[in-house]
């Protein structure tokens, strides 16, 4: 598993693309801040294509369900690694996740 960072790529299920945002800046990967604990919570889901009259697209990632180094930390902070995995607010509810597709850095990795 990679550690991830403010630059890798985190889509819905439907394609939509989660803009990152890292809470500390000091450890960095490539040159890019990584992503610690609650980073990937409650960050903004942009051009999700799944819509209409019924249904609400997918906008913002709820709390993490996997995805948090169990050993490396940074300031106390679990590591955000690349099985990373949860739901988004796209309806219905608890049915859409949110997932690494590209941690765009091979450089670092962590077993857990």
């Amino acid at each position: 598993m990679r550690w991830i960072h403010r630059d890798s790529v985190i889509r819905c299920d439907h394609d939509g693309r989660v803009r990152n945002e890292e809470s500390q800046r000091w450890v960095r990967v490539v040159g890019v801040p990584v992503l610690v604990a609650d980073d990937p919570k409650g960050r903004k889901i942009v051009a999700c294509p799944n819509y209409g009259a019924t249904v609400k697209p997918c906008t913002k990632t709820e709390p993490v369900r996997v995805g948090y180094s169990d050993f490396v930390r940074v300031d106390g902070d679990r590591v955000v690694l690349s099985h990373l995995e949860g739901f988004t607010d796209g309806s219905p509810p608890g049915q859409f996740r949110y997932r690494v597709r590209d941690p765009r850095q091979r450089f670092l990795g962590a077993d857990r």
